[in-house]
């Protein structure tokens, strides 16, 4: 067993997963990285909130995956195993109030990050740094470190180099070159958990909040929260709504329900009790002030028609124009096509090679459902090379 080289490229949530399951297992795994340090994306995505995955019942939670395909990987191992998983580095977690898993407070992103990597050197994985992926054939890889050029023979190859988003932590899809020279599709790279670019008459309201409102799109619904920009929306129900946008031709219209707690009619009478629109609209369906905003942007037949009025408070139309730049955005759709994957995420025309975390093309909105994604496909091809050496 120990005579197997088994080589991971990438140091990211999915590549690290993979070492550990086969590390455990007593193969002794090799890992190329191309940037200085490990899982950098891992880290710049805890800056917003380091929620690991989410407290859901598993049917909802597959729900959020795009493709039948990562919601099996996903169920083989998932929200609860990922728990247990951070329990045994000695990782606590908590449910915050919207049921995302995160750690104990004491416990920064660096911190877990370095619990992990501590754990891993324990059972003996090498971490190579600064060794940029170049290529591949049956036998061996092909490997650039500084200016030195390797060439190293793997008897499993795993590939766990990331999608295209975020460049700056090393996402930077360069291996779809190396992949599609070997005859293999990939599904061209979209942005993915990314806000919209609308008409400029909404940019005014930049740096203001919309709370506890529903987005809608066609018959699909997500409550929560949304911010205006300098260029359009951001905010996680803006990126839920990412996957089924992106099946039609920009531009598109969103609604925005502003209060929906109550009733078209219920708005109706409220606003048939007093003279002035704008101080009922405050004090008696204390709409935010954001909201006050937004609704002063309509035309004032519109402003001042009750019924059309309670009609927009309702369903408030936002035009998006277009995503956001890839390299800006959360993360990407698209990448290496599942029909050209095993159902243990090994490539159908290069044997004893493997693809893991974003590189695969499977979509999901934030709010733990990424990383939980990567850890489970790391999870899934270290167990498919135990299964297969055993």
């Amino acid at each position: 067993m120990q005579e197997q080289k088994i080589f991971i490229i990438g140091a990211g949530p999915a590549g690290l997963m993979a070492s550990q399951i086969l590390a455990e297992k007593g193969f002794k795994v090799q890992i190329y990285e191309q940037n200085k340090a490990a899982a950098r994306k891992f880290l710049v995505a805890g800056n917003g909130g380091f929620n690991l995955t989410h407290s859901e019942e598993i049917e909802t939670f597959l729900e959020k995956y795009d493709a039948v395909e990562i919601q099996k990987i996903v169920r083989e191992f998932d929200n609860q195993k990922v728990i247990k998983w951070l329990e045994k580095l000695g990782i606590a977690t908590y449910i915050g109030s919207s049921g995302k898993i995160f750690p104990t407070k004491n416990f920064k992103p660096i911190q877990v990050l370095k619990t992990w990597l501590d754990y891993l050197e324990n059972l003996g994985v090498e971490i190579h740094y600064n060794h940029t992926f170049l290529d591949f054939d049956e036998r061996s890889i092909y490997l650039k470190n500084n200016s030195e050029d390797l060439k190293l023979n793997y008897s499993k190859l795993i590939l766990a180099m990331g999608g295209g988003s975020w460049k700056k932590t090393g996402s930077d899809a360069k291996w779809i070159e190396v992949l599609t020279s070997k005859n293999i599709k990939i599904n061209a790279l979209e942005s993915a958990n990314s806000g919209y670019n609308t008409p400029r008459i909404f940019h005014q309201l930049q740096g203001q909040y919309l709370k506890n409102i529903k987005v809608s799109f066609q018959n699909i619904e997500k409550t929560g929260e949304i911010v205006f920009t300098k260029y359009g929306i951001e905010g996680s129900p803006i990126y839920f709504m990412n996957r089924f946008t992106r099946k039609f031709q920009f531009p598109l219209q969103l609604f925005l329900d502003l209060k929906p707690n109550i009733s078209e009619s219920e708005i109706i009478e409220a606003l048939k009790q007093g003279d002035k629109i704008s101080p009922i609209l405050k004090k008696k369906l204390k709409l935010s002030t954001t909201a006050l905003n937004l609704l002063k942007t309509l035309d004032k037949e519109s402003y001042l028609d009750i019924e059309k009025l309670s009609k927009l408070i309702k369903n408030f139309p936002i035009e998006i124009l277009s995503f956001r730049p890839i390299d800006e955005v959360i993360s990407t759709s698209g990448g290496v096509a599942f029909s050209e994957l095993n159902f243990n995420l090994e490539l159908k025309k290069w044997p004893n090679i493997y693809c893991a975390g974003e590189m695969i093309d499977w979509e999901a909105p934030t709010g733990g459902y990424l990383l939980q994604a990567c850890f489970s496909t790391g999870f899934s091809v270290a167990e498919a090379i135990v299964n297969f050496i055993k």
